[in-house]
């Protein structure tokens, strides 16, 4: 009934946010203490909710029930599903205010936006290098390191980036793109 009512007589003592049920507010309250009670047996990984522990699980097990009807491709989470569509529609809603360019999706918003205000908060611990992405930094370590990690399987000559080894294998399959 409180669903039609809207009544919510459950309060949060610390922001005065409300609820209608009572789970609602003791799990609203792990925001506040911290408390994460359900742990991924693999990783050691904790959750606020048992739902996104289920939802975790899929990373282990490899389920993906969520597929798309375009391309075949298949995804753990519905709201992975529901961006990558984004793709098939060319739907770009988030909108750069600076240059007018549009994104599928928020993250690349907020990754494209670091161009215009300069920010590069990932930095080398090796050189102090500072990079506006977390992957551009984890390629730039490898140069430190000297790992190649993408080998080919024809003549297993090694790359340091994948898209190099790609173009490498070109070499073997006559490709002229």
């Amino acid at each position: 009934m409180r669903i039609h009512t809207g009544e919510k007589p459950f309060s949060c003592g610390n922001c005065g946010k409300s609820f209608s049920h009572k789970l609602c507010l003791t799990q609203h309250m792990r925001i506040h203490t911290g408390e994460k009670p359900f742990s991924c047996g693999n990783c050691g990984k904790s959750f606020v909710k048992k739902k996104n522990l289920t939802h975790h699980m899929m990373i282990h097990t490899g389920e993906k029930p969520f597929l798309c009807v375009n391309c075949g491709k298949s995804f753990s989470q519905k709201r992975a599903l529901t961006h990558h569509m984004m793709i098939h529609t060319g739907e770009k809603p988030f909108l750069c205010v600076n240059c007018g360019k549009s994104f599928s999706q928020k993250q690349s918003l907020t990754q494209h936006m670091m161009i215009h205000t300069g920010e590069k908060p990932f930095s080398c611990g090796i050189c102090g290098k500072s990079f506006s992405q977390k992957q551009t930094l984890i390629y730039h370590v490898l140069i430190h390191t000297g790992e190649k990690p993408f080998s080919c399987v024809n003549c297993g000559k090694s790359f340091r980036l994948k898209q190099h080894l790609t173009r490498h294998m070109r070499i073997h399959t006559i490709e002229k793109p």
